[in-house]
């Protein structure tokens, strides 16, 4: 009996010593990474300008088209199951009400995330991981250059700026397909549709959508660098912390979606 007390502590001491090295290690990572992003430009460290343009070109330019035809068809998706049941109630034209709010306040803003957290996340992850394994991070810290400055902060910037226009792209794609689809198979007069969005959107609800965004920009980012700078073997921990990346990912952005939620509805 003794030792198997002894053995549940001991399991719970090591799990609670493992939890908090992860978590000094994330805020250290937190900490430099905002550091050498918003502090030390202007100490005279100035931003990788090319690295950051072509970060925004990767993780950017290159997700519009599979973020238009999703957010195209989940347009159409929306405003078919708000058709099924407001035609019960001959109110087909606030199909448009539900398709604009639900795209801009939610939807347009996680989809864009989760999509961008399955390509940019985990290319952050396995570059960085990629590197770590190579020990061209240890070469980048022999050189006297910041690993955290050199590969983390243009990856940064470029997911601030790109996931809200991204959200923004997606919003008017998704309200798009919306109207065609109430154009043809409802038979809605177009101009009325996006008369009934316009009046039915407010400026809050586009800002709440692109502060999510941005939100999302910092976790996917810090996730998949944080992941990357964990790995400690080959390929086989670049392939585990890449995918460890992407469901941290997702899960993260969900949580937070819920925290600007829950904040917007009671202070707004």
């Amino acid at each position: 009996m003794p030792a198997a007390i002894e053995g549940l502590f001991g399991f719970i001491g090591r799990k609670t010593f493992s939890i908090l090295r992860n978590v000094h290690d994330a805020s250290k990572l937190i900490n430099d990474t905002f550091y050498w992003t918003f502090i030390s430009p202007f100490k005279g460290k100035a931003v990788r300008v090319r690295a950051t343009i072509s970060e925004m070109v990767k993780a950017g330019y290159n997700s519009v088209p599979i973020v238009g035809v999703i957010s195209f068809f989940v347009g159409i998706i929306l405003a078919l199951q708000a058709a099924y049941q407001l035609k019960k109630v001959g109110a087909l034209i606030y199909v448009a009400n539900l398709v604009g709010v639900s795209l801009t306040r939610e939807l347009g803003p996680i989809l864009t995330a989760i999509i961008v957290s399955g390509r940019s996340g985990s290319s952050y992850a396995a570059e960085i991981g990629s590197m770590k394994a190579a020990e061209e991070v240890n070469a980048l810290v022999s050189m006297g250059i910041n690993p955290i400055r050199f590969l983390v902060t243009p990856k940064l910037i470029a997911l601030m700026v790109m996931l809200p226009a991204l959200t923004i792209f997606s919003d008017f794609i998704g309200i798009l397909g919306g109207l065609i689809l109430s154009a043809t198979a409802l038979d809605m007069n177009p101009f009325s549709y996006m008369q009934q969005t316009v009046s039915s959107l407010l400026v809050k609800d586009v800002m709440t959508g692109l502060v999510k965004a941005w939100a999302f920009g910092v976790v996917i980012t810090i996730v998949g660098a944080y992941q990357g700078f964990k790995v400690s073997g080959g390929a086989e921990e670049v392939g585990r912390r890449t995918t460890a990346s992407v469901v941290a990912s997702i899960f993260l952005v969900i949580v937070f979606d819920l925290f600007f939620t829950a904040l917007f509805f009671y202070f707004t």
